[in-house]
């Protein structure tokens, strides 16, 4: 028998035909399957977690059938209480499936710490934009009898003398004894 007298037999075009006919039927129990076990069309929408504690952050989200996760929380923001949400993804308002993770970064309790950098004999000229580049703040200038005029002596931190290496808060406003030019 030839290959093209059996493409056109009568068996072989039953045999097409049913395999049609099941892969129509395996393709549309798959896909109704699909439809259940994904609930397909059904979805939870994210609350604004924007300020809130994270217990009530937490009581929200479970409500809503979705799971919290916490990411880092380096970045203080001043206008938000401590240990609140500061951001969230996905956003408020987005629709999402039931038990999604929503990462939260929460504010941490203070800016964190940085190193004093060692500025005395360095004019202020120099000091100024290190000290901010770091984010601290300069506070107060003093002038004391010295040769070097705007030549740092010591810095102060509340009234208390810092040294290079002492840890202090991003943010911190340090005050610095500057020589005036005149001979002590």
């Amino acid at each position: 028998m030839s290959i093209i007298k059996f493409l056109s037999s009568k068996i072989f075009l039953k045999q097409m035909a049913l395999a049609i006919v099941a892969l129509i039927v395996l393709c549309f129990i798959i896909l109704k399957w699909l439809k259940v076990s994904t609930n397909h069309g059904d979805f939870e929408t994210v609350p604004n977690l924007t300020g809130k504690s994270i217990s009530v952050a937490q009581i929200e989200l479970e409500e809503n059938n979705l799971v919290m996760q916490i990411q880092d929380s380096a970045n203080f923001n001043p206008k938000y209480p401590k240990f609140s949400v500061i951001e969230q993804e996905p956003l408020a308002g987005s629709k999402v499936k039931e038990n999604r993770k929503i990462y939260l970064t929460l504010n941490p309790s203070g800016y964190r710490k940085i190193l004093v950098p060692d500025l005395k004999e360095r004019t202020f000229r120099q000091a100024k934009p290190t000290l901010e580049a770091l984010g601290f703040k300069v506070g107060k200038l003093t002038y004391e009898n010295n040769i070097g005029k705007d030549l740092v002596l010591r810095m102060l931190y509340k009234g208390k003398t810092i040294k290079p290496g002492d840890m202090l808060q991003k943010t911190s406003v340090i005050d610095l004894v500057l020589g005036n030019g005149n001979r002590p």
